[in-house]
C-alpha cells in the first residue's frame, strides 16, 4: 500500500498561519479583531481563521532568550499588564562583561542598544501558551500536532499547505494507525515558522526571494534554565557576556536572567559562521559555566530545563522578500530580528500586526495577488520595524572580520545610525566559512577538548541536556533528517572536516560510530534526540543535510524556555 494513493482529506479556511510562535498568533488575533470590528463597520460576513503548529501543544517548541520589548505587545493588547502577561521579571538592571579564561572586566557605560531597563524577562513558552489562548478566544481554530509539509499551488499562487502524514514506519510504509495529511486550503497563507522554516525555504527558493539580498546568517543558542536556593535570584538582573571561552575570530557570548520561581535563565551564543571545524556551541556552553563568576552564579542549583535554537541574526540586508500571491512570511521566518539589540519578539508581533492589515486590506478587496500581497513590504518600510533594523543593517556583518573589528565598526555604527563606508556590507552563507581541517590547523591537528569530562552537576552530556529537553519522537517513522549522501559523510567529511555534525548539533544526533570488524567509522544518525534546532541545516559544509518535520507532535517540550 502506498500512502501517497489514499485519499486525502480537504479542509477549507479563508487565512491560515503556519507556525504557532509570536509573530502568527499575534497576526491571527490582530486580524480576528480587525474582521470584528469590520463586521460591525461595513457589514460583511464569516472570515475563518486558522493557527497549524508542529509541536504537540502550542509553546511546547517555543524557546528564546528571552528580554522582551513591551512596544509590540502594547499595540496588540493595550492592556496586557492587567490581562494575565505572564512575565517573570521586569529588569532592573543590566551588567556586561568581557571574560578571559579566568577573570572578568566590567563594561563602565551599558551601549543604548543593550539597555534593558523597563523591558521585561519572559519564558517564551509562558508567554505563547497565554496569548494562544487569547487567540483561540477570539474565534482562531488552532490545531497543534500538525506541520506543514509541502505548499499547495495554483500555478505560481499559493493555495495552501499539506500536512504530515502520521502513522508511517521508518521504511515509509503505513502502520496500522496510518492517517494521511489533510490538504489546507486558504486564499492567503502565512509562513511563520521560526528560523530556517522548512516551507519558507521551499518558498524564497521557488520564487527567488532572496536574489539582491544577503544571504540569512545565523547563531546557534543553547539554553539552560537551573533551580536556585532561596534568596540567590536576584529582582531582574540581566548580565550579558563576550569573549571566553570563543576565541577572539567567533560571535557570540554569553547571558544571564533572573527568573521568578527562584529560577535563573542563562545560555550561550555562538555564529555559525565560525571557521573552526571543531567548534561545538553546547561544549562552548558547558566552559562558560565553568568559569569562576558563572559557576558562582550557579552554586548550590540544578539543571532544571534545556534547549537550542538557531537565531536569524543578519539583518535588514539578509530579509528576503516577503510576499507572493497568496503567501506573506513573518516573523523569524522573515529575518524579522534586531541582532543589535539581541531582540526579534517586538518585531515579530509587529510583522505578524502588518501582515494581518494587508490580509484585512485583501479581503475586502477580493484581491490575493502578488501586488497586493506586496503591500505587506510598503506597510513594513512604513512602520518602525524599518527604522529600528535599519539603524542595526551592517552590524552582523562587520564580525566577519573577528570580535574585536566587529565590535569597533559596531560602535561606529551606533554613533552613526549604520552608516559605513559602504551602505551595505556583505556576506556568505554561514557554512562557507568553515575551514577543513588541515587549513584550519596546519601541522597541529587535534580535537579541542574532545573528551571533556562532564560532571553532572555543574557540566552536563548533551544525553544529559537532551533528557531535560523533554524530547520524545515516535522511533518508528522515517528520519527527519534527510542525508542525500553517506558517503559524504562517512568519506569525504571524515577526511576533509572531521565530521562537524557531531560537534555543531547539540542533542547528540550526529555520532560517528566504529565498526568493530573493520576499523571504520560511520556515521550514525539519532534522530529521536533532535530539538528541532535546524543547526545542522544551517551549518553542514557540503549542504547535504536537510531538515524536514518529523511526525506531528514530536520533538522537544519545552517548559520556562
Amino acid at each position: 500500500m502506498n500512502n501517497n494513493t489514499k485519499e486525502r482529506e480537504s479542509i477549507e479556511f479563508d487565512i491560515l498561519f503556519v507556525g504557532g510562535g509570536p509573530a502568527s498568533l499575534s497576526g491571527a488575533l490582530h486580524l480576528s479583531n480587525l474582521i470584528k470590528r469590520g463586521k460591525q463597520e461595513k457589514g460583511y460576513g464569516e472570515i475563518s481563521i486558522a493557527v497549524i503548529e508542529k509541536g504537540a501543544e502550542i509553546g511546547s517548541h517555543a524557546l528564546s532568550g528571552a528580554i522582551m520589548d513591551p512596544c509590540g505587545l502594547r499595540e496588540l493588547i493595550p492592556d496586557f499588564e492587567s490581562n494575565g502577561f505572564p512575565f517573570e521579571k521586569m529588569v532592573t538592571e543590566d551588567e556586561i562583561y568581557l571574560l578571559t579564561k579566568k577573570g572578568r572586566f566590567r563594561f563602565p557605560i551599558i551601549p543604548p542598544p543593550l539597555r534593558n531597563h523597563g523591558n521585561y524577562i519572559i519564558s517564551l513558552y509562558k508567554f505563547v501558551r497565554w496569548l494562544g489562548k487569547i487567540v483561540e478566544d477570539s474565534g482562531v481554530d488552532i490545531f497543534p500536532g500538525f506541520p506543514g509539509v509541502d505548499i499547495l499551488y495554483d500555478g505560481d499562487r499559493i493555495t495552501g499547505v499539506r500536512t504530515g502524514d502520521k502513522g508511517v514506519d521508518k521504511d515509509g510504509n503505513p502502520r496500522g494507525n496510518f492517517e494521511a495529511g489533510v490538504d489546507i486550503k486558504a486564499k492567503v497563507t502565512v509562513f511563520g515558522e521560526g528560523p530556517r522554516g522548512t516551507l519558507t525555504k521551499q518558498l524564497i527558493n521557488r520564487f527567488n526571494l532572496s536574489d539582491g539580498k544577503n544571504p540569512q546568517v545565523y547563531s546557534a543558542g543553547v539554553k539552560e534554565v537551573w533551580e536556585m536556593p532561596e534568596g540567590k535570584v536576584g529582582r531582574g538582573k540581566v548580565i550579558h557576556t563576550m569573549g571566553y571561552p570563543l576565541k577572539s575570530e567567533s560571535f557570540g557570548g554569553g547571558f544571564i536572567y533572573d527568573m521568578s520561581n527562584n529560577l535563573l535563565a542563562m545560555g550561550f551564543v555562538a555564529g555559525l559562521d565560525y571557521k573552526d571545524p571543531y567548534l561545538d556551541p553546547h561544549r562552548e556552553l558547558q566552559k562558560f559555566k565553568r568559569h569562576p563568576f558563572v559557576a558562582s552564579l550557579l552554586e548550590g542549583g540544578k539543571l532544571a530545563h534545556y534547549g537550542a535554537k538557531t537565531i536569524p541574526d543578519g539583518g535588514y540586508f539578509s530579509m528576503p522578500g516577503l510576499s507572493v500571491a497568496g503567501g506573506l512570511i513573518i516573523g523569524d521566518s522573515g529575518g524579522f530580528l534586531n541582532p543589535q539589540r539581541l531582540k526579534g519578539i517586538h518585531l515579530a508581533i509587529k510583522s505578524g500586526m502588518l501582515a494581518a492589515e494587508t490580509i484585512h486590506e485583501a479581503l475586502l478587496k477580493d484581491d490575493f495577488s502578488e501586488d497586493q500581497m506586496g503591500r505587506f513590504q510598503t506597510l513594513i518600510d512604513n512602520s518602525w520595524i524599518r527604522e529600528e533594523l535599519y539603524k542595526a543593517r551592517n552590524f552582523r556583518q562587520g564580525f566577519k572580520y573577528g570580535f574585536y573589528p566587529g565590535m569597533v565598526m559596531s560602535g561606529i555604527q551606533m554613533a552613526t545610525g549604520g552608516r559605513w563606508l559602504k551602505k551595505r556590507l556583505k556576506c556568505n552563507e554561514d557554512h562557507t566559512h568553515m575551514k577543513k581541517i588541515l587549513e584550519y590547523y596546519k601541522e597541529n591537528f587535534h580535537i579541542p577538548e574532545k573528551d571533556i569530562k562532564f560532571d553532572e552537576k555543574l557540566t552536563f552530556s548533551k544525553l544529559t541536556d537532551v533528557y531535560y529537553s523533554g524530547t520524545k519522537h515516535e522511533k518508528n517513522q522515517p528520519p527527519h533528517l534527510k542525508i542525500a549522501d553517506y558517503n559524504i559523510c562517512n568519506k569525504t567529511c571524515k577526511e576533509e572536516y572531521g565530521n562537524p555534525c557531531q560537534y555543531f548539533c547539540p542533542a547528540n544526533v550526529y555520532e560517528m560510530i566504529e565498526d568493530e570488524e573493520s576499523g571504520e567509522t560511520f556515521l550514525q544518525l539519532n534522530p529521536e534526540n533532535c530539538v528541532h534546532c535546524k543547526t545542522c541545516d544551517i551549518a553542514d559544509p557540503y549542504q547535504i543535510i536537510t531538515w524536514v518535520p518529523p511526525e506531528g507532535g514530536g520533538g522537544p517540550n519545552y517548559v520556562n524556555l
